[in-house]
């Protein structure tokens, strides 16, 4: 899962950088408004957490933009602002959560996982694909209701196929949806096929009845056995 921190102070920044990271998101931030609007209209996030006040202008403008592109980036307000009036407007803007500073990193990690559970996974905290079930919250994964042991990449990517059943998605999708920023410092995708070619091996190793396909020329695609 990947999420973008638009947030101006340095330490607050680094604080929810550092938490998410370890809670195994990927991570990008921006740190001003021009930044913020530069990734959102380039990259698409599961989540993005958004300050209102920022250099260079304001976080609802930037909420006006995701509004106007038509992306499906779930957003949740950060901010120090606490009137009704603010809420209101972010959430008239479309963001689908409103937390005021300060808060406890904890509940933000809970309406993190609360609305990227609704928007990207119908509602369901569990994804389930033939004989596999995914829960996204517990990081599990069972076939034929017996454990598997994923890494933290393969179980990202099995994610990211399960939430495009039917789509065709290219290498470069794959890494920036689970990689981020850190695709920017890679040659290459074979670091993406060594994690495919793994992430293939458990799931037929343990008689899952789905596979993922190499579509020439495009990227991958899962498919049912």
């Amino acid at each position: 899962m990947k999420i973008l921190v638009i947030e101006d102070e340095p330490e607050m920044r680094e604080l929810l950088k550092q938490f998410l990271q370890d809670e195994n998101y990927v991570v990008e931030v921006a740190v001003d408004f021009q930044s913020g609007m530069d990734k959102i209209s380039a990259y698409d996030y599961d989540c993005i957490l958004l300050d209102i006040t920022l250099p260079g202008g304001s976080g609802l403008d930037l909420l006006q933009e995701l509004k106007e592109l038509n992306k499906a980036d779930s957003v949740i307000v950060i901010s120090a602002k606490n009137s009704i009036e603010d809420k209101v407007k972010g959430l008239d803007l479309g963001a689908d959560d409103y937390l005021t500073k300060p808060f406890h990193v904890t509940e933000l990690n809970s309406r993190i996982k609360s609305v990227i559970r609704r928007k990207k996974a119908d509602g369901k905290s569990l994804l389930v694909m033939e004989n596999v079930k995914v829960n996204i919250e517990e990081r599990l994964v069972l076939i034929d209701d017996k454990s598997i042991e994923l890494n933290r990449k393969e179980f990202d990517i099995l994610v990211f196929f399960g939430m495009n059943k039917t789509r065709i998605v290219s290498k470069s999708a794959i890494a920036e949806n689970i990689w981020g920023d850190y695709i920017d410092q890679a040659n290459d995708f074979d670091f993406i096929y060594s994690q495919i070619k793994n992430l293939r091996k458990k799931l037929r190793d343990n008689k899952a009845k789905i596979d993922i396909n190499s579509v020439y020329g495009m990227g991958y695609k899962l498919s049912l056995k």
